[in-house]
């Protein structure tokens, strides 16, 4: 599995104990094509996972592409050469919380969109905007894209809130939500002050354990997609 962090804080890459020092090169170069695939990668503490860190040169890269040709392809592009697709069966790329070009790009890029949804009321305005964004790269430059899921976290059922936040997302969502939610946990926020993910920390806490759940239910949910695509395939 490849992880692209293309977030400027480059939380993904601290969580994965990754230095600031060691992040260049790094998605910015690889983003913009200064650099090839195998230049940007890092190892992880993970067996089988490897990542193209993110460091705050992204935040210019916004206005960088601005004026570049083809500059919402520069991902699709940089991964094809790379031939990331036949590398890795899975590559995830993790998008700054805006709509800008570098977002953009991991759009045109992926086929699905994993929504994280924080259980509060604000965060259900932007996943509104999101489905809309998501329709329009769909129909003008990405065929393939579609939201494959909403995962409530920051869930906390003894706040009045947090329990109507959830009913509204799968009264509007229905099955795309995932039935496991991520809990307000204590270990979830202290492991990347140890350059630790969760799941090496602690991995007995709550939090850990709703996301070994969170990833069950992941591989069931490709499993099933592919089964169903297989069914529906034409036969000559």
């Amino acid at each position: 599995m490849l992880l692209i962090d293309l977030d400027p804080q480059g939380n993904a890459s601290t969580s994965l104990g990754i230095a600031k020092s060691e992040r260049s090169p790094g998605a910015y170069e690889f983003l913009l094509g200064l650099s090839p695939l195998d230049d940007c990668i890092r190892p992880s503490q993970i067996p089988n996972l490897s990542v193209i860190p993110a460091s705050t040169s992204l935040a210019g890269a916004e206005i960088e592409l601005i004026d570049m040709e083809r500059r919402e392809h520069r991902l699709t592009e940089a991964l094809a050469s790379g031939d990331a697709r036949s590398r890795w069966t899975t590559v995830l790329v993790d998008c700054p919380p805006s709509l800008g070009l570098v977002t953009l790009n991991a759009l045109v890029a992926v086929d699905a969109v994993l929504v994280p949804l924080q259980a509060e009321f604000l965060a259900l305005e932007g996943i509104g905007a999101l489905g809309t964004t998501v329709d329009r790269i769909s129909k003008k430059l990405n065929p393939r894209l579609h939201i494959y899921g909403v995962v409530l976290t920051m869930v906390d059922r003894r706040m009045t809130l947090s329990q109507q936040v959830e009913a509204d997302v799968r009264a509007h969502y229905g099955e795309l939500v995932f039935g496991t939610t991520i809990p307000r946990n204590v270990r979830i926020a202290e492991a990347p002050s140890h350059g630790l993910p969760v799941l090496i920390y602690d991995n007995a806490c709550a939090g850990s354990q709703a996301y070994i759940l969170l990833a069950s239910e992941f591989i069931r949910r490709r499993r099933t997609a592919a089964e169903q695509a297989t069914i529906h395939e034409p036969t000559s």
